[in-house]
Formats: C-alpha cells, sequence, structure tokens
C-alpha cells in the first residue's frame, strides 16, 4: 500500500482528496493536515512509527506557510515521501519552482475525480518502474520510468481522435473493474464499434489500458480491454 498524506486548508477539498485516495486501489490515506505545521507533525508520527508517508498531496497556499517553503522544510529533516502538488497556482515561476523543490506532478484545480486517480495510477506505476534493487538496464528503463509519470498530451490525439470522446470512453472503461470489449463500449458510449476500438487502443498506446483475451466456452477468444490500475 502507498501511504498518502493530503495537505491542504479548503476542508470540503481535502474531504475530497482523501475520498478519492481511499477508491484508488494501493493507496491508504494517511492523514490530512490543514496546515504546514501539521503537515510536518503528521509525517514525523507517521515515521516514529515505523510507517513513513511515501506521497503528498500538496497544496501550495496554506494559512501558515507556501507549500513549496514545506517542500525544502521536509527534504531538510529527512522525510523522503514524494510530492504531487494541487494547487490553484498557475505562474509559470511556481512551476519551475515546484519541479526545483522535488515536486514529481503538478495538478491543477479545479480537477475532476478521474484527474487525480489517473495521476495516482501513474504514480503507482512510476514506483513499481523503480522497485526492483540494482542498476537500469539503460537509457530506455530510465525514460520509461520518468514517462509513466506524464499524462498523455490530450492535443496530440491522433488524427479523427477527439478529447471529448475519448474521456467518455475512458469514463467508462474505468467503471469496468473486470474489462469490457470493444462492442461493449461502443454500445455504452453510442458509437460505432471500429470506432470505440480506436480510442480503446490509444489507451493502450499511452500505457492507460491493457488488451487481454477473454475465453468463452467456445469459438475464438474476444479481446477485452481493462484500465490499468
Amino acid at each position: 500500500m502507498i501511504d498518502v498524506l493530503v495537505v491542504e486548508d479548503d476542508l470540503v477539498a481535502a474531504d475530497a482528496h482523501t475520498l478519492y485516495v481511499r477508491r484508488t486501489p494501493g493507496f491508504r490515506a494517511a492523514g490530512t493536515a490543514h496546515s504546514c505545521a501539521e503537515a510536518l507533525r503528521l509525517l514525523d508520527r507517521a515515521r516514529a512509527a515505523g510507517r513513513p508517508v511515501d506521497l503528498v498531496l500538496l497544496d501550495l497556499h496554506l494559512p501558515d506557510g507556501h507549500g513549496l517553503q514545506l517542500c525544502r522544510t521536509l527534504r531538510a529533516a529527512g522525510h523522503g515521501a514524494d510530492i504531487i502538488a494541487v494547487t490553484s497556482a498557475r505562474e509559470l515561476v511556481t512551476v519551475r519552482q515546484a519541479v526545483s523543490a522535488g515536486v514529481v506532478q503538478y495538478l491543477l484545480k479545479p480537477f475532476s475525480g478521474a484527474a487525480l486517480g489517473e495521476r495516482l495510477e501513474r504514480y503507482a506505476r512510476y514506483r513499481d518502474t523503480l522497485a526492483r534493487a540494482g542498476q537500469a538496464t539503460g537509457q530506455d528503463e530510465v525514460d520509461q520510468a520518468f514517462a509513466v509519470l506524464r499524462a498523455p498530451d490530450r492535443t496530440a490525439l491522433p488524427k479523427g481522435l477527439t478529447p471529448a470522446t475519448l474521456d467518455t470512453l475512458a469514463a467508462i472503461l474505468r467503471s469496468a473493474a473486470d474489462g469490457l470489449s470493444a462492442a461493449s463500449v461502443a454500445a455504452t458510449a453510442g458509437v460505432s464499434r471500429i470506432t470505440a476500438r480506436r480510442y480503446l487502443e490509444h489507451l493502450v498506446d499511452t500505457g492507460l489500458a491493457v488488451r487481454e483475451p477473454r475465453y468463452g466456452q467456445v469459438g475464438r477468444p474476444e479481446l477485452c480491454y481493462r484500465w490499468r490500475g
């Protein structure tokens, strides 16, 4: 399990982020802090208990300080938790400073639960990629680990694909724990099976879904698509 600390001063947003964490397989909500000081106390307490926090979902505008200063403080204190900035701060200088402070992902408010869930799933895959001991086999393995953290570029979709339809089909696939065939996705979305398959194959190509055969009673196995989580 990946232990996550939510640091957010808005109580409604904090509860929502914690709920998203709990709904994402493989993640556990380790606590919620509403200030820099409270976040440090919870991080220290978790480390002392032998279960250090793995990931911090960090708002940058906190009542007793800036989130980026908290990043520097926790590093100076020896905390190794990774950080995903969850913020409304759109200034490019802040984004640059966040990268310098060790923020691994930067998610702008407002966002959907699906968007946060996708970032969490990518973070889990990033950790899995680097979980083994020893050295990287080569540059490709290092590049793959960093690429996993990056969400696909929705502005660079293949010709004929649109972001709105992609989001619709992705949401349908996410809701089906056991996976769906292209025909099932097409029927739910109200598009043709060929169209659904194009979008599903794109999700496979970008690493967000997997394609696997499903064996029935007789005949050839049916291709099934499952959200990669």
